[in-house]
């Protein structure tokens, strides 16, 4: 399972944490400007990144809103300053391209995975630090979360909706135990998350289902919302099946 635990250094790192139908967490000061960077705590940082690894699930339209960049540009910064390896699924434009360049351009370590049918058509990027072709997109998948300690969702289409609803029911099922941090930039996730919280409500899914994730509106806030995770362990099986 997991190498480390974030959701056991919830007493010590920001909250920020939130459930699908809960007050979200702001990244924005009184005045409404962004913050420059999450105030995760330095000592904590040092401790615990060095040897985290995150995988983000994000799209590659190069047509999509430039705001959406721009959150994945930020997210690829922010896990860099913080010693997170980023885990992703190789590409080289859209948000990959952007989440991938955020980290580089501050020294990050960023590993792709990509099936050798889209590396053929060239759609891998060539400049991160470990490019691995592999032999299909199921393969893809369970490599990347693998050895992940933490997921976070950014828009997408999908391939993103996909790979954000497999964790989950993974997480479910006790074979994924790390935090999911669903990066919601301009609401995109909200039909989604209205979609999860209408299984728990027609009683598909157990009230207590709804911990397994958290959302963020900024990329500022996912580092927060990780460590701040509460606690998911293999007892989770015992309201798996309702």
């Amino acid at each position: 399972m997991l190498p480390l635990s974030p959701g056991q250094l919830a007493g010590r790192a920001q909250q920020c944490r939130t459930g699908a139908g809960g007050a979200r967490a702001s990244s924005r000061d009184k005045s409404g400007s962004k913050l420059p960077h999450s105030k995760v705590p330095a000592a904590l940082a040092e401790k615990v990144m060095s040897n985290f690894r995150v995988c983000v699930y994000c799209g590659s339209s190069r047509q999509c809103d430039p705001v959406y960049l721009d959150a994945a540009e930020r997210l690829g910064r922010e896990l860099a300053r913080n010693g997170a390896t980023i885990i992703y699924g190789g590409g080289a434009v859209g948000s990959m391209g952007a989440l991938a360049q955020g980290a580089l351009g501050q020294g990050g370590k960023v590993i792709g995975i990509i099936p050798g049918f889209m590396n053929e058509l060239e759609w891998g990027h060539r400049g991160i630090t470990e490019l691995r072709v592999v032999s299909d997109i199921y393969e893809r998948k369970r490599l990347m979360l693998q050895g992940a300690n933490a997921v976070v969702a950014l828009p997408g289409g999908s391939g993103t909706l996909d790979e954000l609803l497999e964790a989950v029911s993974l997480k479910r099922l006790a074979l994924f135990l790390g935090p999911i941090v669903v990066l919601n930039t301009r609401s995109y996730f909200d039909h989604l998350l209205r979609a999860l919280e209408r299984c728990v409500s027609e009683r598909f899914m157990d009230p207590r289902h709804r911990s397994m994730w958290s959302v963020v509106n900024e990329p500022e806030e996912v580092l927060p919302a990780i460590h701040s995770a509460p606690t998911w362990d293999s007892s989770s099986l015992s309201f798996a099946g309702i």
